[in-house]
């Protein structure tokens, strides 16, 4: 299976040294009919709870943004 274009491995690369990294890309569109941004893939309420989050449960959102774009691609 590919990997995803969005995913934590990545994006540690990118911010080293912190915690769980933002998959914030800085592309903040929202796709209305699935209700998530078009950048990262997270939610509304994803984005808006990220920075008050433990880096356990920012972990569970990486597995979901990660899922959520192998089941766009089958």
């Amino acid at each position: 299976m590919d990997e995803p274009l969005i995913n934590l491995r990545d994006a540690r690369e990118r911010h080293p040294g912190i915690g769980v990294p933002s998959p914030c890309v800085s592309i903040c569109e929202l796709d209305e009919r699935r209700s998530r941004c078009k950048g990262c893939y997270r939610t509304l309420q994803e984005i808006a709870a990220w920075s008050a989050l433990s880096d356990a449960d920012k972990l569970v959102i990486w597995a979901r943004i990660e899922a959520r774009q192998a089941s766009a691609r089958g």
